[in-house]
């Protein structure tokens, strides 16, 4: 790894550990909550100790001023909820415009066992390598999502996140496979430190020990979305992942320290 990558992965993360929240979501959802008023958004969980936060790249000027410090993703396709098809997700920047949108690292969704595979292995490929010649880190978001497939599969997420090695990339993220125990089989495939989606908020107990479960396997951290910036105070949710993370906290330990409350 170059000297620019170690150094822009610290920007993104914190001694190997990652509290990423990712908030493209405008793109494929619209203005829904916690997006029309991003600024307030970004401000509250990067004061609730995320290390950065995720967003396309015309967002960007709406980002540095509100991100006290925290590192900064720029993801480079998407699609829409109200497309033909979710899973196809196009390409909407290159590194050079992350570049110059001020990005510490740039991140690619990829669907393994999708109709649009192909076509998006081939896109991820070759930003790894446009991203080595500025020394730019990629996250991959690497999913197993088509037809016929289990998105929680530890097998199939296994497949995906080795993929995301294979192909040059720095930093994985995947879906939760539901325990522990399993998800050590993902965390075995690959030598990239992988990071866990939050998918749809379930709520604050649940959030947090799909944190602890992934961490004892040996994850690296989290890249969480709507569980956090949809949060009724996203300050505290971010708190308290960041204490899963960093302070090694059960989810009972780090809803009492965001002061949440345990949920019954």
């Amino acid at each position: 790894m170059d000297t620019g990558t170690a150094a822009r992965l610290e920007r993104i993360g914190t001694d190997g550990k990652y509290v990423i929240v990712p908030m493209d979501h405008g793109i494929t959802l619209g203005a829904v909550t916690g997006l029309a008023d991003i600024e307030s958004t970004i401000d509250a969980v990067t004061r609730g100790g995320a290390d950065a936060v995720l967003t396309q790249k015309g967002i960007a000027p709406r980002v540095h001023p509100n991100k006290n410090g925290a590192g900064y993703v720029v993801h480079l396709n998407a699609s829409t909820s109200i497309g033909p098809d979710s899973n196809d997700k196009r390409l909407t920047g290159t590194v050079k415009e992350a570049v110059r949108a001020g990005a510490d690292a740039v991140s690619f969704h990829i669907n393994v066992g999708s109709e649009y595979e192909r076509e998006q292995l081939e896109n991820l490929a070759e930003i790894t390598d446009e991203a080595d010649e500025y020394g730019m880190p990629v996250l991959a978001m690497a999913y197993a999502r088509g037809p016929g497939v289990d998105e929680h599969d530890a097998e199939s997420l296994g497949h995906a996140v080795r993929l995301a090695e294979e192909v040059g990339s720095d930093v994985v993220k995947t879906s939760y496979s539901g325990d522990a125990e399993s998800f050590e089989r993902v965390v075995e495939s690959t030598r990239l430190p992988v990071v866990i989606a939050g998918g749809e908020p379930e709520g604050d107990e649940a959030t947090l020990e799909a944190v602890r479960g992934a961490m004892d396997a040996g994850a690296a951290g989290v890249s969480m979305g709507r569980s956090i910036f949809q949060h009724d105070d996203p300050e505290a949710i971010a708190r308290a992942v960041s204490a899963v993370v960093y302070e090694g906290y059960s989810a009972d330990e780090a809803l009492r320290e965001a002061e949440l409350g345990v949920e019954v």
